[in-house]
């Protein structure tokens, strides 16, 4: 009998795969990407130490009060726009992007373009 492997089983695999490639330091940290059913996460973290340096999140009630929906592709691009500019605040300016296994489509997408547009470089 045919076992067939379970998406999320596949995402992690393949998060795995991009996490030894790349490393969040402290001049360039890592900012991960997490997509929920119903909410998506961003985080800028420094490998290095274990320390998350800013993170957002569609659950916040100040980025939840702005959103109709949290979990489409508006709420996404919003949610780049809070972490570029929360990790500008801080003095972060270049991150390295770690879509977390997922696809770069979508949402990943969505986000990822508004954080390059708000002022991160990656």
């Amino acid at each position: 009998m045919v076992k067939k492997t379970s998406r999320s089983e596949i995402r992690m695999k393949k998060h795995l795969k991009i996490r030894n490639r790349f490393t969040g330091t402290p001049e360039r940290p890592r900012l991960a990407v997490f997509r929920s059913n119903n909410h998506m996460y961003a985080q800028i973290i420094d490998d290095t130490v274990g320390n998350t340096l800013v993170a957002a999140s569609t659950l916040e009630k100040d980025v939840k009060a702005e959103l109709e929906k949290t979990n489409d592709v508006a709420a996404a691009a919003y949610l780049g726009t809070v972490i570029a500019k929360k990790a500008l605040e801080k003095g972060i300016k270049a991150v390295v992007f770690d879509r977390g296994g997922f696809i770069y489509q979508g949402k990943v997408k969505a986000l990822a373009d508004a954080a390059r547009e708000a002022g991160l470089e990656f």
